[in-house]
């Protein structure tokens, strides 16, 4: 069964009621203090009155002769009847009741309740009168004065259930009008919490939602910039892929067309010039010629190999030992520099690693040790490839560490700006790490971090 949570407007009117009706209470509490004692001082000034005129009577009746006679004193008594908040009995020389004042016709029938009563009612003293033969005792009466102020209490109770009740309704009808516009607020929420970041609040004339809705505009605009800068983003990562593929498509082809065209044809001249060469043994002006181009043709070949392995290396086709890959450009690489001294350490593993990220260590391996040649000027470089684990990630790292001059910033060199900037963009699409650093003791440091989970080619179920 849900349950019922009373609304913001309703919790705060009953708290303001609360709080009238604890001041009601309070008010109450110094209302039954003063009837207490407003009910002892009428019923003490009505007993002493009484007194004073049963006494004159008393006197008479003690009087030598009489001037008034058991007789006339009872009539007298019986003839005035009840006496205002009093109740009188008289008693003869033998202790023998002769007479008592009637009840009170006033409210008869009704009495307050006794918790009331006891809150409100003090004790009297009992006077005794001497009149000669009779005894006159007056007890004080006061149950109609509090029956009175029960009746008060009760009007007033009344008026102030009816007071509070209205005070409710009114102070919620009340906070509903001053706290309409957070009904706008919380719409305004819902609706960019469904991804509506469009919404905005009106400038509200309460000073306090005036500043809630200025800072929940502000939060809107700024969740709209990170919006759009996250689609940008997205959308450079897409164009960077598709160019990534679109480069990979064209080195592809370019590699078909040197294979096809232009090694085959280089081919064919070798062995045209091969064949020259082995029929004019005896003409040495042609034969010599001969051999100049088979020995053309053939650092041609091996510069033709050269590129088509730069464009599109062997091992793309298959699942790859990243270590090989890397250590047959190295030495490639080592004999086009052999001023520069390098230094390799490559500790991936045997474990094949996916085509796309072998392609991406390879070019970056590539890209890096082309700005070492051309922008560096250093004498020493040093390749590294190895895993490692981050808490429970595990990576594969390439780093590049040179002793020349460092590149500081990649943006101040023309010539390895788009280089770097294209390394950056592989990387970020393979979700790796991507570093370009002042390498210690000078120098510069390029570090990679593909994630290992990513690389790893699974096996298939057999």
């Amino acid at each position: 069964m849900r349950r019922f949570t009373p609304s913001l407007h309703t919790r705060i009117s009953l708290v303001l009621t609360a709080l009238a009706a604890v001041l009601v209470l309070a008010l109450g509490a110094l209302w039954l203090k003063q009837s207490r004692e407003s009910i002892h001082e009428e019923v003490e000034a009505a007993s002493r009155v009484a007194a004073q005129w049963l006494e004159v009577a008393a006197q008479e009746a003690r009087a030598s002769p009489p001037a008034w006679s058991s007789e006339r004193l009872l009539a007298h008594l019986q003839a005035v009847g009840r006496i205002r908040a009093n109740d009188l009995e008289v008693l003869d020389s033998t202790n023998r009741q002769v007479y008592r004042s009637p009840q009170s016709i006033y409210k008869a029938g009704r009495v307050a309740p006794g918790w009331f009563v006891a809150a409100v009612e003090q004790d009297f003293a009992v006077r005794l009168i001497n009149a000669g033969p009779l005894t006159l005792i007056l007890r004080s009466d006061a149950s109609r004065a509090i029956l009175d102020a029960w009746d008060d209490l009760c009007l007033m109770a009344g008026w102030a259930a009816t007071l509070l009740i209205v005070l409710f309704f009114v102070a919620r009808f009340a906070l509903d009008r001053a706290l309409r516009p957070l009904g706008l607020v919380m719409a305004a929420l819902d609706r960019t919490g469904r991804g509506r970041f469009d919404t905005r609040l009106p400038v509200f004339a309460v000073p306090e939602l005036g500043r809630l809705a200025s800072a929940f505009n502000g939060m809107a605009d700024r969740m709209t910039e990170a919006v759009n800068e996250n689609v940008r983003l997205e959308s450079e990562h897409e164009l960077a892929e598709r160019v990534h593929v679109r480069l990979e498509a064209e080195r592809r082809s370019i590699a078909r067309e040197l294979h096809d065209e232009l090694a085959q044809g280089i081919t064919a001249v070798r062995a045209l010039a091969g064949a020259i060469a082995q029929r004019t043994g005896e003409q040495p002006a042609l034969h010599g010629h001969a051999q100049s181009i088979v020995a053309v043709t053939g650092q041609m070949q091996d510069g033709v190999r050269n590129i088509l392995q730069h464009l599109r290396p062997r091992a793309e086709f298959e699942s790859v030992c990243v270590d090989e890959l890397l250590r047959r450009y190295l030495d490639v690489w080592q004999q086009h520099y052999p001023d520069i001294a390098l230094g390799v350490t490559l500790a991936a593993g045997a474990t094949p690693i996916r085509d796309d990220f072998a392609q991406a260590l390879l070019r970056i391996v590539q890209e890096g040790l082309t700005n070492v040649a051309r922008h560096a000027a250093a004498s020493r470089v040093d390749v590294q490839l190895r895993q490692l684990q981050d808490g429970r990630e595990h990576w594969l790292e390439l780093s590049l560490t040179d002793n020349g001059r460092g590149l500081g910033m990649p943006s101040d060199f023309s010539g390895c700006r788009l280089g770097v900037s294209g390394m950056r963009e592989r990387v970020a699409a393979l979700s790796g790490d991507f570093r370009f650093e002042h390498a210690a003791g000078g120098g510069t440091r390029l570090c990679v971090r593909l994630p290992m989970g990513a690389t790893v080619i699974e096996k298939e179920s057999s």
